[in-house]
This record gives C-alpha cells, sequence and structure tokens, in this order.
C-alpha cells in the first residue's frame, strides 16, 4: 500500500524482454513523480497497459473500476463518434494506481484539458529506418546515430524560423523535438507551422530525412513525423516504453544528443541520472509565437496522412487496373 493505493502482485515480470518486474515499474513511476506529474498534469491521458499473457493495448476510456479520486474529463472521438474519459494523471495518488494496473506507457496530449483549441507545444517525432546499419555496441546505435542527425536538421530550421525547442529520446529508437507556443496559435496554425519546420529540415539533407508519410516512399531516410499535432499524443518525457530492457523516454542536452543511446536510460538507470532533477523542464524554453510567414508556408504543405491516404487509394486502383492482375 503507497498512498492509500493498494499494490499487487509486484514480483511478476512486467513483459517478455522487459528485464523488470513490476515492482521495478511502481519503484521508479514513484521516484519520477514529480517529474512525470509535471508533464501530464492537466492533460487527457492515454495508456498503454501490459497485462499477463496478452499483448499490449492502449487505454483510454477509464474502466468502470476506476477509483472515485481519479480526476476524468469527457472527450468526443470522432472515430469511434462516442463521449470518451480520459484520466488527468494529476497527482502521486493516481500515478500509483496506474502502475498498479500496469499502464507502463503514459502519452497525454499537446492541449490542457481546459484549452483544447490551442496547443502547447510543437512537435517533431525524428523516426529512423529500421535497416539502418547497426554501428557501435549496441543494435540500435546506428538508428539512433540517424535520428540524431535529423534533429540536428530540425534544430537549425527551428533556429532560421526564430524558433528553440528541447530533446528527449522517444524511448524507442527516435528523438522528440518540443517546441512550447503561446496560446496566439490554434490547433489548424501548429499543425501547420509543424508541417514546414519538417519541410525545411527535409530541404537541408533530403538524402538524409524525409517527410513521406508512406513507408515505401522513404528509402531508408529518417521520417520527419509532422502529425503530432491537433488531438494527437507523444509518449510523455520520463514515460517507460515497452520495449526490451524497458527504457524511458529521456531529456538530453543538445550538445550530448551525439553522445547517448537509448539504452542509457531504463526503469534501472534513470533515477540515478536525475539526481532529483527535472532537465525536462530546466531545458524547455519559454512559449514562443509562430510566424504568420511560417504558419502560410506551412498551410500550402498538404497534411500527410490525408495525402497518404489518397496516395494509397490512387496505387490500389492502378495495380488494379495493370494488366495481368
Amino acid at each position: 500500500m503507497r498512498d492509500g493505493v493498494p499494490l499487487t502482485n509486484l514480483d511478476q515480470p512486467l513483459f517478455d524482454g522487459a528485464e523488470a518486474t513490476k515492482r521495478d515499474l511502481v519503484d521508479y513511476l514513484d521516484a519520477v513523480a514529480d517529474q512525470i506529474i509535471g508533464v501530464l498534469r492537466g492533460r487527457p491521458l492515454s495508456v498503454i497497459r501490459v497485462l499477463r499473457g496478452q499483448p499490449p493495448f492502449m487505454q483510454k476510456n477509464v474502466p468502470k473500476y476506476t477509483p472515485p479520486w481519479v480526476r476524468t474529463v469527457p472527450l468526443w472521438a470522432e472515430a469511434s463518434k462516442r463521449e470518451v474519459s480520459y484520466a488527468l494523471c494529476d497527482d502521486r495518488r493516481t500515478l500509483l494506481w496506474f502502475a498498479n494496473q500496469r499502464a507502463v506507457e503514459y502519452h497525454p496530449t499537446l492541449v490542457l484539458a481546459g484549452q483544447r483549441d490551442h496547443p502547447t507545444h510543437l512537435v517533431l517525432d525524428i523516426d529512423p529506418p529500421s535497416d539502418a546499419p547497426p554501428s557501435g555496441d549496441l543494435p540500435s546505435a546506428g538508428e539512433f546515430g540517424l535520428a540524431v542527425r535529423a534533429a540536428h536538421l530540425v534544430r537549425h530550421a527551428l533556429a532560421e524560423a526564430g524558433l528553440a525547442g528541447a530533446v528527449k529520446t522517444s524511448g524507442a529508437k527516435g528523438v522528440h523535438v518540443f517546441v512550447p507556443v503561446d496560446a496566439s496559435a490554434s490547433i489548424d496554425d501548429v499543425a501547420a507551422a509543424t508541417r514546414a519546420i519538417a519541410a525545411r529540415a527535409e530541404r537541408l539533407d533530403p538524402a538524409l530525412a524525409t517527410t513521406a508519410f508512406i513507408r515505401e516512399d522513404r528509402g531508408g531516410r529518417v521520417f520527419l513525423d509532422s502529425t503530432r499535432a491537433g488531438g494527437a499524443t507523444v509518449a510523455a518525457a520520463y514515460s517507460p516504453r515497452i520495449r526490451p530492457g524497458t527504457p524511458v523516454s529521456f531529456p538530453v542536452a543538445w550538445d550530448e544528443l551525439d553522445q547517448v543511446v537509448p539504452a542509457d536510460f531504463t526503469v534501472h538507470t534513470a533515477v540515478r541520472l536525475l539526481a532529483g532533477a527535472d532537465p525536462w523542464a530546466g531545458q524547455m524554453p519559454a512559449p514562443q509565437s509562430l510566424s504568420p510567414g511560417l504558419i502560410e508556408e506551412g498551410r500550402a504543405i498538404p497534411v500527410a496522412r490525408v495525402q497518404a491516404m489518397h496516395e494509397g487509394k490512387r496505387r490500389a486502383r492502378a495495380r488494379r487496373a495493370a494488366p495481368g492482375d
């Protein structure tokens, strides 16, 4: 029992390959409660849970057995055409309850519950190709090294636009760049500016980076994902990930990004590396305004998901019409 939350089956393995138990998850989240709650507070939360003998699944709607002291907020889900009750993880007790539910990953929205039309951050999700050659001692080092190079392109593009951001490992194989924006920008404005920054970064080194949403069009290049806008979620800083060794998404200073790999930061190592500090809060710039020119540039760029959907349909029609099909 911690903070009034019963804790059960703590010695069970967390998931295959986790190299961690449920106790390790609970202890880690409890140790970083102040830091992770700082990025979860007030934001509708989705979690990814791993129950014994089941594949991981994302939970948006809170279950019926959720304690009454867990704060929730209703949001309309366009995909399922229904209202979804999202949790707000605003305190240690709620975090511990989620940990006991085997919620490993924490994915908050980029909007606050009370300001749903104004994202607080512009985000670029930098995803390296899975077939990158290995380097160093870890199989993932080659992939991550490419993501780091692409992150520096994004940083350069941001600087040319008069913007600055903070960077963290995704906890998987990529990198997240977060740019805090002020309340003057709407969801559409932030989405457009994100597309413009991604396109500018791609132009800096098109042999390395691409904005192509369709995987087969990327040609082994790093994907600059500009779709993390609107109601999208992103793995929170300090969130564990369901990956071998249970790495965590961890803030890294820009000048140290070339010196790390994702496996440096796990539920076993991150607390010691933090030493009570909150580098994500410390490295985050103050909210910034997006220039009208950047927004207009982005509005002329098609929305990647929509463009990919139409292109996928076009290719399917072409395949059906091809001779011999």
